[in-house]
């Protein structure tokens, strides 16, 4: 790609600032690696309006035609106070924004509920179009690690479950707090789509489930479902819905009042014993893995500024760590440190650890042993280090009462100096790097195609000073973000596919872009073209949701990993490389 080809196109009447800024609607940018003259490569750009386009609706006649037979049955108004009200007004309670779904015949009673209850109806849920099962819970995915809670994914029955289950089974490793509601019609004229257990298609791989037989049990699971889902081991839980009790009257049935789980931390003996530590200590550092929520994010800052601890984040690695860019993120003045406190973080020297998705792994009742099953479930207890069942996120606020009452105003003088020492010596290191970070991302700047390092480069200036999230993992185009961006909100990179599965990246994303909406937030997608094959349909319903996300594509026309592995086989076998394409490029048509 040539430099004017990066350059925004005022032409057009768009600039690219007014490009990436757009909130109305989901944007796509391509980078195709198209074929030239002699086989060169050519990048082309290409950018989306932000007009929407003209959508005519059909006639009188035709939406007649459409519906067909299906007309209401006016005169006959015979419920009330549907049993599907009560339950989206559980939902409402929870705070649930979304529910993502493909309709389906087993849940069109909870369905109508949502789009039509309340006096603000389709709001708090609003029914998300999918256009695949596997889209939906990816967006819940997506939204979850972005906003460290749970949305529903609604599906239908037994097929709908399992075009979801790969997505499932991806958000389950991920740690991922998730609602997936499964409709259930034992009248259903389609008998395969009905189950006496369906949840079991998915039970090894989630956290929960249950099948309630009324209403009142059904409110009580999507209370209980959602009060699982919080609770560390965070992960995804499953409801079956009876498609009846959605119908059903439910008269004066009252909805019953939700009470929060209790989150286990650590004791004020514990929190006594670590407070002492850090205070007492002349170079205290806190190794910080990812929490449940922002809140703990926010809590974590508070604590390392009370002590002046030098800090380490996973920010650039996943969702809800300490800041990239605070000035207590880094090394500090002295690697030598004399106390270390690890916050979900999983080494041997952590001091409070969550709990971790071993603890589940009794779900699997057909035996499948999962890859991760058979793994270590953690190192040895060695050098007084404990495993811990205690979440750091609870823990934190007793922790901090107690560090507050071992401080006195000799200690407060010496944690701000020594504040302000690491902070200096974090600002120079960073300097230090990004000075021969830049000088190696130059090499094939003026490439074509053009170089992943650019494309990163280029993309920072424009999004820096807005509430941006990188929502797509970045693995698969080398992580050059890590090193060139800020990482300082709690979802400013949301991870790499927690079970290296494809099909993630556009509906997690997707999913990222519902949180941002209301939020003024833009989320930036570095898509694959490999991995959005799988259900590009989530592009759908980004743009009809009018969602704030910019896809780039990252167009490599192969799958380029599989490639790799077949060169390299090839060769080991002394078969030549000139058929390695087959099965692993995407030619004959050129994506």
């Amino acid at each position: 790609m040539k430099k004017s080809d990066l350059k925004s196109k005022s032409s057009k009447g768009l600039s690219r600032r007014g490009f990436l800024g757009s909130s109305t609607m989901a944007s796509v940018v391509t980078l195709a690696a198209a074929t030239g003259p002699a086989g060169v490569y050519r990048a082309e750009a290409q950018e989306s309006s932000t007009e929407r386009p003209v959508s005519i609706p059909p006639s009188p006649e035709k939406a007649e035609r459409e519906v067909g037979i299906s007309q209401p049955p006016v005169a006959n108004h015979t419920v009330m106070r549907a049993s599907s009200d009560l339950m989206v007004q559980v939902l409402r309670d929870l705070k649930i924004e979304y529910v993502a779904s493909n309709p389906g015949s087993s849940f069109e009673g909870l369905q109508e509920s949502i789009i039509n209850y309340g006096e603000t109806p389709n709001v708090m849920p609003e029914f998300i179009s999918a256009l695949h099962e596997e889209s939906a819970v990816d967006m819940a995915h997506g939204y979850a690690r972005s906003e460290g809670r749970p949305m529903v994914a609604l599906v239908q029955g037994t097929v709908g479950l399992q075009h979801a289950s790969m997505a499932i089974f991806q958000a389950f490793h991920g740690h991922v707090p998730m609602i997936v509601l499964v409709g259930n019609d034992e009248h259903n004229f389609v008998k395969a789509h009905t189950g006496e257990d369906i949840a079991a298609l998915a039970r090894p791989y989630t956290k929960w489930d249950a099948h309630p037989s009324s209403l009142e049990e059904t409110l009580d699971a999507l209370q209980e479902g959602y009060r699982r889902s919080i609770t560390p081991p965070c992960a995804p839980v499953l409801i079956v819905l009876d498609s009846e009790i959605q119908k059903q009257e439910a008269g004066d049935f009252a909805v019953p009042v939700y009470s929060p789980p209790e989150i286990l931390g650590i004791d004020k003996r514990a929190a006594d014993e670590i407070a002492k530590g850090l205070v007492e200590a002349s170079n205290p550092h806190i190794s910080v893995g990812r929490f449940r929520t922002p809140e703990g994010v926010k809590r974590a800052i508070e604590l390392a500024e009370m002590v002046g601890a030098s800090t380490d984040s996973q920010a650039t690695m996943g969702p809800m760590s300490f800041p990239q860019r605070h000035p207590l993120s880094g090394e500090g003045v002295d690697p030598d440190y004399d106390y270390i406190l690890g916050l979900e973080y999983s080494g041997r020297d952590a001091s409070i650890r969550g709990p971790h998705l071993r603890d589940l792994a009794g779900r699997d009742d057909m035996g499948l042993e999962f890859g991760w099953t058979r793994s270590p479930a953690a190192p040895p207890e060695t050098e007084g280090t404990m495993d811990i069942a205690a979440d750091a996120e609870a823990s934190l606020p007793i922790l901090l009462d107690s560090v507050q009452e071992k401080l006195d105003e000799q200690m407060q003088s010496t944690i701000m100096q020594r504040s302000k020492q690491h902070a200096k010596a974090n600002s120079s290191a960073r300097v230090s790097s990004l000075e021969v970070i830049l000088e190696e991302k130059k090499k094939g700047w003026n490439s074509s195609p053009v170089s992943l390092a650019r494309l990163y480069a280029e993309l920072w200036p424009h999004i820096k000073d807005l509430d941006w999230c990188l929502a797509s993992p970045s693995n698969f185009s080398s992580r050059h973000h890590a090193e060139l961006w800020d990482h300082d909100k709690p979802y400013s990179y949301l991870g790499v596919y927690p079970a290296s599965a494809l099909g993630y990246c556009i509906g997690a994303s997707t999913g990222a872009a519902l949180a941002a909406k209301e939020r003024k937030r833009i989320v930036i997608n570095i898509q694959g073209d490999g991995d959005i094959n799988y259900a590009p349909g989530a592009l759908w319903t980004a743009a009809h949701h009018r969602l704030p996300m910019l896809t780039i594509m990252h167009n490599n026309r192969a799958w380029h990993m599989e490639l790799m592995y077949l060169t390299h086989m090839a060769g080991v076998r002394g078969r030549g490389t000139d058929r390695a394409h087959i099965g692993t490029t995407f030619r004959d048509p050129y994506i």
